[in-house]
């Protein structure tokens, strides 16, 4: 391989997420019943950072537990 060559493309790296492929949104909440994430925490997901990501799944719990009806997390 010459210095000229382009680099090998790696794979993308892989992104944890709370998908479980089971996508209904609760018109009262807002937020889907299989993760419990809202439809622009799904939308952009691949797109948010790893801190961005790990606070929605911090507060995924609750919400599940509040059957979503629990409030969804504030923006940092």
């Amino acid at each position: 391989m010459s210095s000229n060559d382009p680099p090998t493309p790696r794979p993308p790296r892989s992104i944890t997420t709370p998908c479980v492929k089971v996508c209904i949104v609760d018109g009262a909440s807002g937020l889907c019943l299989g993760c419990w994430r809202t439809l622009v925490e799904i939308g952009g997901w691949s797109g948010f950072t790893d801190a961005e990501r790990a606070r929605i799944m911090a507060a995924l719990p609750e919400r599940a537990r509040g059957g979503g009806s629990a409030s969804l997390a504030p923006d940092p």
